[in-house]
């Protein structure tokens, strides 16, 4: 992991990663992935697909999505360009942080992407305008496999740093958790 640095969370399986540059006059290089280090942490399947967002307006909230089991993913989510504070909501049932969230600021300029294993919904605020991310995901998109929960379930009580100026018409009509939501097995 001499590229990386692990930083822990109050999340189990959720880490930050914080990358190492090597750089000279010409500029730097950083390494985004390593399949030998992040199977350490746990993303042992291989990367199925790469999705690349862009996010226009500061304030913006995406999220909180999650793919269900057969079709669970991890998911390592980097951010090429502007701000965001990046969320994962544990919803391994039996878990000791069940329904918890973890927040981290992700840039270009931090060098920090978090991971985000099976069982954890994941979404995120642009802290600044013409945010750019990457996810490596270690399965592919399924349709009937999609599950959400609301962002601004007060149940969650996310703190989001910025008063959220868009949400998209989708995100908001995802549900907010109520005695039928089970989670996922742990």
């Amino acid at each position: 992991m001499s590229r990386f640095t692990v930083v822990d969370t109050a999340l189990a399986g959720v880490v930050a990663v914080e990358r190492t540059r090597i750089g000279d006059a010409r500029g730097f290089l950083s390494r985004l992935f390593s399949a030998d280090a992040f199977a350490e942490l746990g993303f042992v399947l291989p990367i199925s697909q790469i999705n690349h967002t862009l996010t226009q307006k500061a304030g913006t909230v995406r999220g909180m999505h999650f793919q269900r089991p057969p079709s669970a993913e991890d998911k390592l989510v980097t951010c090429l360009s502007g701000q965001v504070f990046d969320v994962a909501v544990d919803l391994r049932r039996g878990s000791q942080t069940y329904l918890r969230w973890h927040g981290e600021i992700l840039s270009p300029d931090n060098q920090r992407a978090l991971l985000i294993p099976q069982g954890c919904a994941h979404g995120f605020q642009a802290l600044t305008d013409e945010c750019e991310l990457l996810y490596l995901h270690s399965r592919a998109y399924l349709p009937d496999a999609e599950g959400a929960l609301n962002a601004l379930d007060p149940a969650l009580a996310i703190d989001w740093p910025l008063t959220i100026t868009e949400i998209s018409a989708r995100d908001r009509a995802h549900r907010y958790i109520d005695h039928d939501f089970s989670g996922f097995p742990s």
